[in-house]
């Protein structure tokens, strides 16, 4: 996939007044020739509102129909507009007989640029401007005059290839079988409430691709016949299928299919240098606790979602119909969708990492709440300890309940009396104490300055840390050791540990994971998780050659 910025053309349309609702990107096509690459020689432009009803290859093969200087291959406009017989005084700009549609084109960039393409539709658009004053559909009219002026350019395409569904079009006469349709073009602003006597058909096709499974198309479902050797298939050769925890090392060298910001993304890091991003992954199940989170922490997030392709269409319509969610432009909404039978916990959380644009992260989890005004704490923490010097890790210490509904402390005073209470506790402290004991939850207590803490095995803090730190070990899929690796990276790249005293995070009750549960029951899944965690022990030893000689996995 190739990406061209627009910035570099946007000048040369800007010109042209436009009334369509796209603006100055619906007259871009017009610089394609300029934009695209000159050792491409022609390629198929698709509008964002078609759905295919057929295999794209057989567009493709229609190029071989341009004859002698035709360039263009259109379908016929299938509503009167060019006719000028919409309304009185409707004054549409010149074209051939209805016109064409520019939502499918073949262009054949070389004969374009042999005819000096750019000059020719600037000038033709200067003088159709001067009695018409403005484009009313961008550059479909442009193009549309310059055949009216050139008819050899155009390859008339069967109209298969663009069946238009608005309610000025007669799309059903260009067809006599749904089942003939190539392409369906949903070129009006109502989209899926246009009129059409088979707009059901349509609609259905429409939903039937929204709930596919991505990871089917994805095979050769089509017939794709690919020679080329992929690096998963190279990777997959080097596995033995004889060895016990094949499924685990086959697991974490899928290529999952990733969709990085869902939903748009608009936020520039603070200027002082100590902004912070919270860093999290989450799967369908934990949804509900998004806005929560939302609401504790007002800094960026970045997020990385384990969906189904259908589930992903759900977590879409939920985001865009939240009003507290619709607000927030600093939210980076990152896809993976699913595959395999392991949840890829360390590259979801690598994919939200990698997105993230400020200096510094916050590492948790989505079932955390932070403490209120956690996200400015933070960040006046980086700025007094001089995280920037030196590798420091600040470890906020965390909490859980077992109650479903809580009155959220408002202050470390509030937090401490709540431990006393009962309805607050240190994290698993009933289940993994190794996992959070080196924070010294009895120093916390009464600390009020930040304190350093020793590095013992087993240790997964949740850190604020420099983004540019190691990434995690995607060996670790499912449950276990999938943060603890990474905070032992970081202790064998001498990382300091840091509590910061007035800090704190709440972890909230919800149903077990459906990988802890294997965990728990299956003696296999435990075996491979500790063969896995001796070679990468053994891993990290040589790549860190002064690190601990005597740790012991157990």
């Amino acid at each position: 996939m190739n990406f061209y910025p627009a910035d570099s053309v946007v000048g040369d349309v800007s010109w042209i007044p436009n009334k369509h609702y796209s603006g100055v990107y619906g007259l871009l096509k017009l610089t394609l020739p300029k934009i695209l690459p000159r050792s491409l020689e022609k390629v198929i432009v698709l509008d964002t509102d078609v759905t295919f009803a057929t295999d794209i290859a057989e567009l493709w093969r229609m190029f071989a129909n341009l004859k002698h200087k035709q360039a263009l291959g259109l379908v016929e406009n299938q509503s009167d507009w060019y006719l000028g017989k919409l309304w009185k005084k409707h004054r549409p700009w010149p074209a051939l007989s209805r016109g064409f549609n520019t939502g499918v084109i073949l262009l054949h960039l070389d004969k374009l640029r042999s005819l000096n393409w750019a000059q020719l539709w600037r000038s033709i658009a200067e003088r159709d401007l001067i009695t018409h004053y403005l484009t009313s559909l961008a550059d479909q009219d442009i193009f549309n005059a310059i055949i009216k002026q050139h008819p050899y350019l155009v390859f008339t395409l069967p109209c298969q290839w663009n069946v238009q569904l608005s309610d000025n079009t007669r799309s059903e006469l260009c067809y006599t079988e749904v089942t003939h349709i190539k392409i369906i073009h949903w070129n009006s602003p109502k989209k899926l409430k246009v009129k059409n006597k088979h707009i059901e058909f349509f609609r259905n096709l429409y939903l039937t691709f929204l709930e596919y499974d991505g990871n089917l198309l994805r095979q050769e479902l089509f017939g794709c016949n690919l020679t080329k050797t992929t690096r998963k298939d190279e990777e997959l050769s080097k596995l033995n299928e004889e060895d016990v925890c094949y499924e685990f090392r086959r697991a974490c060298i899928n290529n999952y299919r990733t969709h990085l910001y869902l939903l748009d993304y608009d936020y520039e890091p603070t200027p002082d240098g100590y902004d912070v991003t919270l860093v999290a992954q989450l799967s369908m199940d934990r949804l509900q606790m998004l806005e929560t989170l939302c609401k504790h922490w007002d800094g960026p997030i970045s997020l990385t979602f384990y969906m189904s392709d259908a589930e992903a269409q759900q977590f879409l319509s939920y985001a865009l119909n939240s009003e507290f969610l619709n607000r927030r432009k600093n939210i980076g909404y990152h896809i993976v969708y699913k595959e395999g039978n392991f949840y890829p916990v360390n590259f979801l959380r690598n994919v939200a990492l990698r997105q993230v644009n400020t200096p510094y992260v916050f590492l948790t989890d989505i079932d955390f709440l932070p403490m209120f005004n956690l996200y400015s704490y933070i960040r006046r923490s980086l700025q007094v300890l001089d995280v920037n010097g030196g590798k420091k890790a600040l470890v906020v210490p965390a909490f859980e309940t077992q109650r479903y509904r809580i009155t959220f402390p408002q202050s470390k005073a509030e937090l401490l009396s709540m431990l006393d209470m009962g309805s607050l506790f240190t994290f698993r402290y009933h289940v993994w104490t190794k996992g959070h004991a080196p924070t010294n939850y009895a120093k916390w207590k009464i600390a009020t300055t930040p304190y350093k803490v020793q590095w013992e095995p087993d240790y997964e803090p949740y850190i604020v840390v420099r983004k540019d730190i190691p990434e995690y070990d995607t060996r670790f899929v499912g449950f276990g050791w999938n943060k603890v690796s990474h905070i032992m990276e970081l202790e064998a790249q001498g990382f300091e540990f840091i509590v910061l005293p007035n800090a704190f995070i709440i972890h909230m009750p919800h149903a077990p994971s459906f990988d802890i549960a294997k965990f728990r029951s299956s003696a296999h899944y435990r075996n491979c998780l500790k063969i896995l965690k001796n070679e990468f022990v053994k891993d990290l030893e040589k790549r860190y050659a002064k690190f601990y000689q005597t740790v012991v996995v157990r």
